[in-house]
């Protein structure tokens, strides 16, 4: 019986590892363009200035 229950322990412990590792992911790739938004945004601002 202890062996069904460390089984099931484990296996919610891994789905809990795995939803960890895709937020991150999800955080990590929003982040990225978030900030390549916003240099992109700052070339585009250069780019219209007047000069």
């Amino acid at each position: 019986m202890t062996d069904d229950t460390s089984a099931e322990s484990a296996a919610a412990h891994e789905k809990w590892k795995e939803k960890g590792v895709a937020m991150r992911a999800f955080f990590y790739i929003f982040g990225t363009h978030v900030f390549a938004g916003f240099i992109w945004l700052l070339f585009y601002l250069g780019q219209h200035a007047q000069k």
